[in-house]
């Protein structure tokens, strides 16, 4: 994946074998491992990769994802552009860092023995919870499966929590992806309705009555019954409790997933 801030190829030093035992992976990524030692003595002593990306992670947090760009990290950190090289070779390389130390290991979700459901609803849950908690990460695209310890790790839960389900890998990896995207564009959709919101001069309440009030008078009846219905409801007037979406879209998708859990079992 380009992203026109390269340095050393990807990959670079023994990061992209393969045959003779090698990871694929950029040196700094298996230090994440800990296959490799972290860089600790930079161009300028103190300098590290844990260093950069917590740079990296608070100037997200401060001012999004877009602020953040090798030479604007360079800058926090009071070090030149290419000394941040020795230690991540491109932007999309400090990108999965990033993301790694946001996310962090998952907590202890469930105890042995928790059905597939309870399970994976409190996966969800905290996975929600890390999002809104870093809502610059609703902004890295997504670029392949988990490939650093946290990552993994979470992934390995939900793997654990379909253990007993009967389904075959490619269902439970499957089932994991459906979940997770749910997670995230529930996150995604709250966080721009959330932005929107707070860049203008009126409350949630305001908004989604204006909106209701704006729909009546364009919306011809005729033309749309069912959406005059709905406005006619009053549900429109009043927003719902944050969580509310949230709950009624995972309660519905774990719904289907006990519909493949069952079939299969039968």
């Amino acid at each position: 994946m380009a992203d026109g801030e390269g340095g050393r190829g990807r990959g670079g030093g023994d990061g992209g074998r393969g045959g003779d035992g090698g990871t694929f992976l950029p040196p700094s990524i298996e230090a994440a491992w800990g296959l490799r030692e972290r860089p600790s003595k930079g161009p300028k002593p103190g300098l590290t990769l844990d260093r950069i990306v917590d740079a990296a992670v608070a100037l997200a947090a401060a001012e999004g994802l877009g602020a953040v760009s090798m030479g604007r990290v360079a800058k926090e950190l009071g070090v030149s552009t290419m000394s941040l090289y020795r230690y991540v070779s491109a932007k999309s390389e400090l990108h999965v860092l990033m993301q790694e130390a946001a996310v962090g290991a998952p907590p202890v979700l469930f105890p042995p023995g928790t059905g597939w459901r309870e399970a994976l609803e409190a996966w969800a849950w905290a996975l929600r919870e890390v999002y809104h908690r870093h809502l610059w990460m609703l902004r890295l695209p997504v670029s392949g499966p988990p490939a650093t310890p946290n990552l993994v790790a979470w992934w390995e839960q939900a793997l654990v929590a379909l253990a007993g389900t009967g389904l075959d890998a490619g269902a439970k990896i499957s089932v994991t992806m459906l979940l997770g995207g749910f997670v995230r564009n529930d996150a995604l959709v709250m966080a721009d309705l959330g932005s929107v919101i707070a860049g203008g001069d009126a409350s949630p309440e305001e908004v989604l009555s204006r909106y209701a009030r704006t729909l009546r008078r364009l919306a011809d009846p005729e033309r749309y019954p069912e959406v005059a219905r709905l406005l006619d409801s009053g549900v429109m007037d009043l927003p719902d409790e944050p969580e509310a979406e949230f709950r009624f879209g995972l309660a519905r998708t774990l719904d289907g997933i006990a519909v493949l859990v069952e079939g299969r079992a039968s």
